[in-house]
């Protein structure tokens, strides 16, 4: 198994649709990129901890690649928004790819230059791509927000 981290707005919808993805074994939920050890999601939605919202994915790479899951990233967000995605707005909702090695961070690189190709998106990318630092879990109650959600209503 391999780790991936992405941060590409409100963490709820990015692990939702990662969680759908045939070799993706676990999502976690949390924060990572600031300055403030432990953070509280109130803490991160203050928008002085320099934290993003992000997803860490845990993947079989036997079933689905990295470059895969990248591809899936770039379909999922505008990643020519700076610091906002739909009406979330704040750094905690940047788009960042956060990479757990130097092949990793290579192929990402390849990924955004080919993103960034004429005719995929209007603007210029702003993705930040960074090594990964230390990742907090966001509490309980954010973890498979969705899923959670949708069998309260069953």
């Amino acid at each position: 198994m391999e780790k991936a981290t992405f941060a590409a707005g409100c963490f709820w919808g990015v692990e939702a649709a990662f969680m759908e993805v045939r070799g993706v074994a676990d999502t976690t939920v949390g924060y990572l990129g600031g300055t403030t050890q432990n953070p509280t999601y109130e803490d991160v939605c203050s928008g002085t901890t320099g934290h993003a919202e992000a997803v860490e994915v845990t993947f079989d790479p036997q079933i689905i690649s990295y470059e895969q899951l990248l591809d899936l990233f770039w379909d999922i967000h505008d990643p020519t928004t700076k610091d906002r995605q739909g009406p979330d707005r704040g750094s905690q909702y940047r788009s960042a790819i956060f990479y757990h090695s130097d092949g990793q961070r290579t192929q990402a690189q390849a990924s955004m230059d080919k993103a960034q190709a004429p005719g995929r998106f209007r603007d210029p990318i702003v993705t930040q791509l960074v090594a990964a630092p230390v990742f907090t879990p966001a509490e309980d109650y954010h973890q498979q927000y969705f899923e959670k959600k949708k069998k309260a209503f069953l």
